[in-house]
This record gives C-alpha cells, sequence and structure tokens, in this order.
C-alpha cells in the first residue's frame, strides 16, 4: 500500500472516530438534560426533550407548547425561535407539526363534519355553541361548503364542564343528526336527542387545550396552522390555497 493510501485511510479513520465521540457526547448531554427536566417537572417525559436548531439549546415541547432548556439544564426559555435568514418562525413550524399530530389521531366519526360534494380542503374548527362569531361562522357553512371547504366541528365550551353549553354540546352529540343539531343550537332552537356517552365533549376539550387555542372560533388548517376567530369563507379559501413561487 502506498504511503498516500495509508495517510488518507488514518484521516478517514480519525475523522470517523471524531464523529462518534461527538456523537455520544451530544447524546450523554442531552440524557443530562432529560434526567435534570424529568426531575424537577413531573409532566415532562423523556421524549418531550430533543436536539434543537441551536447548538448548546435543546427543545421541550409537549404537543403544542414548546420552550427551550440551555445544554446545563439552568436556563429555561420561552418564545418564538426565528431564522432571520431564512424568515420562518422554527417554533410555529414545530407547533404546527405538533397540531397535525394531534388532529391525525381523531377520526371524521369523532367530529361532527359538514363536507361538500367536492372537498377541496378541510379544516378542523373548536366550536362553542353560544360564541357568537362561532355562530356567524356557522351562519355562513353553504360558503364555505361552496369553496370545496369541508369543516370537521370539534366542540369547545370554553367554559368549562359545568357551564350550560357543556350540556348543550353532549346534547348535540347524543342527536341522532349531529349536524342538524348543531345548527339548531347555534340558533336557539330546539333539538331530539337522548341519552348517549357522551364523553367526547370532554376529549374535543383537552384537544382544543393541547393544540393551543386562546378562544373560539379556531380554525386548524391541513398544515397545522392554528387560526384564531373568524374568517370569511372566500378569504379562508385563499388562505387555504397553495403558495405559488415568485
Amino acid at each position: 500500500m502506498s504511503r498516500n493510501k495509508r495517510v488518507g485511510l488514518s484521516l478517514t479513520l480519525v475523522v470517523t472516530l471524531l464523529s462518534a465521540v461527538s456523537a455520544w457526547a451530544d447524546d450523554a448531554a442531552l440524557e443530562e438534560v432529560r434526567a435534570k427536566m424529568t426531575a424537577m417537572f413531573e409532566s415532562i417525559e423523556p421524549d418531550n426533550i430533543k436536539a434543537s436548531p441551536i447548538d448548546g439549546w435543546y427543545t421541550i415541547q409537549q404537543g403544542s407548547i414548546v420552550a427551550y432548556v440551555s445544554a446545563n439544564g439552568r436556563y429555561l426559555m420561552q418564545g418564538d425561535l426565528i431564522d432571520l435568514d431564512t424568515q420562518l418562525n422554527l417554533t410555529e413550524q414545530s407547533r404546527n407539526g405538533a397540531r397535525r399530530e394531534l388532529l391525525g389521531t381523531l377520526g371524521d366519526d369523532e367530529a361532527i363534519v359538514f363536507s361538500p360534494a367536492e372537498v377541496k380542503h378541510t379544516v378542523t374548527v373548536f366550536t362553542d355553541i353560544d360564541c357568537g362569531y362561532c355562530r356567524k361562522l356557522h351562519n355562513q357553512i353553504d360558503e364555505y361548503l361552496d369553496q370545496g371547504i369541508q369543516v370537521r366541528y370539534l366542540l369547545y365550551p370554553r367554559n368549562g364542564p359545568a357551564s350550560k353549553s357543556w350540556s348543550t354540546s353532549e346534547d348535540v352529540w347524543c342527536a341522532k343528526d349531529r349536524n342538524q343539531a348543531l345548527t339548531a343550537a347555534k340558533q336557539d332552537r330546539g333539538f331530539d336527542t337522548s341519552k348517549c356517552d357522551a364523553s367526547i365533549v370532554g376529549n374535543h376539550y383537552v384537544l382544543g387545550r393541547d393544540v393551543g387555542l386562546s378562544g373560539t372560533p379556531a380554525i386548524v388548517l391541513e398544515d397545522g396552522t392554528l387560526i384564531s376567530g373568524y374568517v370569511p369563507p372566500a378569504q379562508l379559501s385563499m388562505r387555504l390555497q397553495p403558495v405559488t413561487p415568485n
């Protein structure tokens, strides 16, 4: 074997060993941070802590809640991490991914679905029976359908389990025709219902908190983007159109 080949092999071996040592050090540092954080916060699981886009920091994520912890486990930071070169909100991207995963576990049989003849887009809407803008959105449901937008409603009584809205939401879920019952409830009209397992309302409520909504209506797009508040049908349709590169 020539001298140049031996030198080349030696350099390759050194690089491989250094890479392995670096990876081992990174894994060890991550495990140390996981151990410290899980000892301090009972609600945090080791898998909630992963590498972040910034050297020397790790990401802590539970659902759409995102924070960052320094490699020595001393400093905790909450806020949006923005890449100024690309103008991307990296934290919001993480939240969007979490929302997609959370809502991806929910089948259409676990929602109240208003569907057009041809579905172009699907949005998930957390709705409160009594909220004014929730009612305004639903009053235009046919216009959303005309835009090819399928609406998956999840019931989110803002005032919690002891409220009248919660009881009405359970009655809506237990109705034979949930779509008709939801429309009637939002118009303060009576509707036929019965007794059933309405625990789904509690599931929707917890899911709403997990995706990070702050009020109703809350619209979650297919990519996980959360829009807080009412959006008119035509405007929502434009928002759902794919971005055309310049």
